[in-house]
């Protein structure tokens, strides 16, 4: 058995109560980073110990909807959980998407427990030059 020596265990469960794992209708945030790489963002969510097959991505319009679940470990049936402080339930994170980003040509990878999603900027949306003509010659945009 493991013994706790934690001063403010009851804290801790108190907390655990009010605070109880996400649901399908009311998931827990998962935390997140975003950045710029060139023409492609990057947004990567922290999901350690969940299985690639329950983590969920769908995107509707310019709605980014990412949901991931996580069960205890062990046939719940023949364990007995002696200290339980991983978080379990269902976590959700919704992102709305800029109208320049290609959202047909989104990338996923799940390793060490990171989900990262790369997203690339449309090509409408990149910059491009425009060429200047004089008198009767015509304005081209090039890429």
């Amino acid at each position: 058995m493991l013994m706790r020596t934690d001063p403010f265990r009851e804290f801790d469960r108190i907390t655990r109560e009010l605070t109880a794992p996400g649901t399908w209708s009311r998931p827990t945030a998962m935390p997140m980073d975003a950045c710029r790489e060139g023409d492609t963002y990057v947004v990567s969510f922290d999901l350690p110990g969940v299985d690639p097959e329950a983590i969920e991505i769908d995107i509707e319009r310019n709605m980014l909807t990412v949901k991931a679940e996580r069960g205890p470990a062990g046939n719940a049936e023949h364990v007995r959980m002696e200290v339980a402080e991983r978080p379990l339930g269902v976590f959700s994170r919704q992102l709305v998407l800029a109208d320049t980003l290609d959202t047909e040509q989104v990338r996923a990878d799940y390793d060490a427990g990171v989900l990262t999603l790369r997203i690339p900027i449309a090509e409408r949306a990149k910059r491009r030059r425009v060429k200047v003509g004089q008198g009767e010659s015509h304005r081209q945009i090039t890429g």
